[in-house]
Order: structure tokens, then sequence, then C-alpha cells
């Protein structure tokens, strides 16, 4: 698995949707991994809870399946196995209705010492009525703490009133916000190459970079999630979340430490200096998508529109947009962002292009001179590649060639890169706020996506349409290199 690390103290985690894709696919084989490697004790307890009437043990089953999927290693999986589900148990309750909520009180009740962890893996629809029978339950306080999946709310009004209705219930360091991508071993890297060496920070600025892409592809289609999906669209979906992290963890100033809210106080800066997108700009600044049937993953891949069943929709599957952050630091820089389904790699990549040299003393015959370039991959491999000009090796002459310093953090360290959701976990039991969102954060992310969903809405053009396997609609490659820059596609 990976390296041993210090125990988390004992906790009591409920799972709401704990029979859910997420809970199966995501949260429980990270728990399972951690506690293989030592980091969760044997007393603590792993509680499922769904509206469906099972047994412990028909719910113990369904996890070792999810288990079986999920872990690679068999020999480790058959030898813990055992001891994991012994931790894991499960109550059928309805968050809406009162049924079934004084057994789980009686459960987790009388020590208000331990941790406790609500996690919401289910619809915002019915958080609010999981924290208020939490707080009617006396569940709310000691050191009880709730967990919150995205989407927080579908525009600004609704994500402050879901922001309202849990901060009635719960005291802003009791919720957790949780962006997996916030967890990935790349994302907390750059904060390493940052501030931890001398060699970059210096150049972090207009002077030295020329712009920077975020990337987030993905190969497969809306798959079960069609009826959410066509509600959000990529914009709600990745953007407003995701790739909007990423950007503030790349431009952000140098924080004062690393505790929760200097972190956060400074990404929250990096969101007030966004450059505004409406109907001013938005045709300029935004381009949106929607996928074709295609040729994808090998074969032949239906369009958006076969996979809802036929249904006709406008929701952009697609979106690529140049953003701009108004400070000393960046001013001049633009920070192009692109996510979307049926794209040809599953792959998520923050790339900063530095800026060409002021002057060659080589001649034509040595070679184009390439900008360097810092690429960090947060997916599907975890590393670091800077991308630097040498000379070609033998006596033919000088001859110029870009090569890459590649660090695969697998390689490097000689351990399986854990998933976010495992350290994002132990974070909340260590209550350790660093890497999830403030509702300030949120809020402001609101706040700039808002006007961009306006702008699409008023204007009333569909997304261009991309065959599933590209890159993109043409219109995404016209953004960038209208600037005169190209898309990173690939491993360049």
């Amino acid at each position: 698995m990976t390296t041993h690390a210090k125990p988390v103290e004992a906790f009591d985690l409920v799972i709401f949707g704990g029979t859910g894709d997420l809970a199966m696919r995501k949260l429980l084989p990270a728990l399972f991994r951690r506690f293989v490697d030592g980091q969760i004790t044997d007393d603590s307890r792993i509680i499922g809870v769904a509206r469906e009437d099972q047994t412990y043990a028909n719910y113990r089953e369904r996890v070792a399946e999810a288990l079986d999927k999920a872990i690679h290693d068999k020999e480790c999986l058959d030898k813990s196995r055992d001891a994991f589900l012994a931790l894991v148990g499960y109550r059928p309750l309805d968050a809406t209705k009162d049924d079934g909520w004084n057994d789980l009180e009686t459960l987790l009740g009388g020590n208000d010492e331990r941790v406790r962890m609500f996690y919401l893996s289910t619809s915002p629809k019915i958080f609010v009525d999981i924290c208020q029978r939490l707080r009617q339950h006396n569940l709310n306080g000691g050191n009880s703490r709730v967990v919150i999946e995205k989407p927080i709310g579908h525009d600004l009004a609704s994500a402050k009133s879901i922001n309202d209705a849990v901060g009635d219930v719960f005291d802003e360091s009791q919720i957790f916000r949780i962006d997996h991508y916030l967890g990935k071993e790349t994302v907390q890297n750059l904060l390493a190459l940052r501030f931890a060496n001398a060699l970059f920070e210096p150049l972090w600025n207009a002077a030295h970079i020329d712009h920077v892409q975020i990337t987030v592809g993905e190969t497969v289609g809306v798959e079960q999630r069609g009826p959410y999906y066509d509600n959000a669209g990529a914009l709600r979906d990745m953007v407003q979340n995701h790739l909007l992290q990423l950007l503030c963890m790349v431009a952000m100033e140098p924080p004062a430490s690393l505790e929760s809210d200097a972190v956060r106080d400074e990404k929250l800066k990096v969101l007030h200096t966004l450059k505004p997108i409406n109907a001013d700009n938005a045709s300029q600044m935004t381009v949106r998508g929607q996928y074709r049937a295609g040729a994808a993953n090998g074969g032949s891949a239906p369009s958006y529109q076969e996979d809802l069943g036929g249904k006709e929709s406008t929701t952009e599957t697609f979106v690529a947009l140049k953003a701009e952050v108004c400070n000393w630091r960046w001013a001049g820089v633009p920070f192009y962002l692109r996510t979307g389904k049926r794209l040809p790699q599953r792959v998520s990549e923050i790339i900063i292009h530095f800026r060409d040299i002021p002057y060659s003393i080589f001649s034509a015959g040595s070679g184009t001179i390439n900008a360097n370039k810092l690429v960090l991959r947060l997916q599907p491999d975890e590393g670091v590649k800077l991308w630097l000009m040498a000379k070609y090796p033998g006596p033919g002459g000088l001859r110029l060639q870009s090569v890459p310093l590649d660090m695969s953090f697998a390689e490097a360290f000689g351990v399986q890169q854990p998933d976010a959701y495992e350290r994002l976990l132990l974070d909340v039991v260590r209550g350790n706020l660093t890497l999830f969102m403030r509702r300030d954060e949120v809020e402001a992310a609101w706040r700039w996506i808002d006007p961009i969903l306006a702008a699409w809405e008023s204007g009333n053009d569909t997304p261009k349409s991309y065959s599933a396997g590209t890159w993109g609609p043409s219109a995404s490659v016209a953004l960038i290199e209208r600037d005169g820059r190209t898309w990173h596609d690939g491993d360049e």
C-alpha cells in the first residue's frame, strides 16, 4: 500500500448515502487503505446510512464486493478485509423522516469528546433535513463535524441558502466543504515547489510567465449522472469548484503559514481579483460545447443527446475560458481553463508556460528554442515535468532539443500515491480545514460564475458541437490561438 503514518484518534463516521456510488467506489476503499496502513484504529466505527432496509451482514457483503473491485492488492485485501468489515455498520434511515433517528442518537450519543463525522454523500436537497435532525438529536455538538460534497448550490443564491442552513446547525470550524482535487498529491506539491524551493517563486510572476493552462479532461460521457448533469453542466460541475480551486492554488500569494485560514485567505483574494466575465465579453472569453457521436476509447461513442435517452438539451459538456487575475503579480498573464467529457484523454494538468528568452545567441541551424514549461499532472500519473532546452548529444555541431526533467511521484518515492479521499477523510478526523473550502470561497466563486451563466442564457446561443474523442469545439482552439498560443495536448 503506502508508507506507514501516525494513527489518528478513534472516530465515528456516519456516511449518509452509504449505499451510493461515491461511498462504495471512493470513500470505503479509501478508508480501507488507511486502515491497512495503520492510521485507523480498531475502535473506530464506520456507519452507512440509507433508506434501504438491510442488516449489518447484508451491508458488509456489499462493502466487501466494493472492496474487491477497488483494491488491486488481493493479498492485502484477503488479509485485512474481515478486520476492516468489523468496523462497518449500517442503519436504515430516511433523512427526511423521523423514524430511525433515535436509534442513531443512541448509537452515537453519550461521548461528546469522541470525534463524530457526518459525511453528506447525498443530494444537496436534503442537506438541510439532515443537519436539522442532527441538531434535534443533539449530535451537532462536541467534536462533531459535517462533510459536504459538491455541488454546494446551483448559483450564488442557492449556495448562500445551503450555507445559511448548515451554518445554523454547525459552526464554520465544524464544516468541511470537500473538493477532492485539493487532496491530490500534485496540488499539495505545488505548495512545496513554490514555497520550499528558491528556484520557482522568484519567477512566479508576469515578468517571467507568459500564460497558464489548466485542463481537466474526461474520456467518459455522463454515464449514470445524466439527470444531475443535465441540470448542472460543465461550468457548474467542474469550473466553479475544481478548476477555480486549482487556479487559486497557482495564483495565490505566499500565505503567512500553512494554517487553514492563512491559506484560504490567500485563495479568496485571488477569487476577488478575477476579471468579470459577463454579457459584454462572454462571447470573446468563453466557449461552451456539447459532444456528438464519434470515435472514442477505441470504439464508437453516442452523442450527449443519446446518452440522455434522446432528450433534447442545450447543456454544455465542455467549457473553455480565458480568466485574468487583476493584480500586480499576474497582470497581463491569461489563465486558460478547459474541461469536458468525451475528450481524447483522461487527464488533469496545470501547465506553467514561461516567457521566451529575450535574445538567442544560437544560429538558426541549432534548432527552434522553445519556452520552458512546468507541467504538473494530477492524473492519471501524478508527477512534475519541467521542459528545458538542452544540447543533443554527439559531435555533429550544437543542436538544441526540448527535453523534460520528469519526476513521477510513484517512481521517485517508491510508494503508491494515496487517493485524494484518503488524505481528506483523515484531515476531517484531525480537524484540519486547510484543504477544504470556506464559505466565503464558495460564494466568491459563484459570484464570478453567475454572470457567465446569465450571459449564456441571454445570448440564446446553443453549445457548439464537437465529436466525441476530440479536444472540444474548434472555437476553443480559436480562443487561445488568437492570442498567439496553443493548447498543451497530450505528452508534448
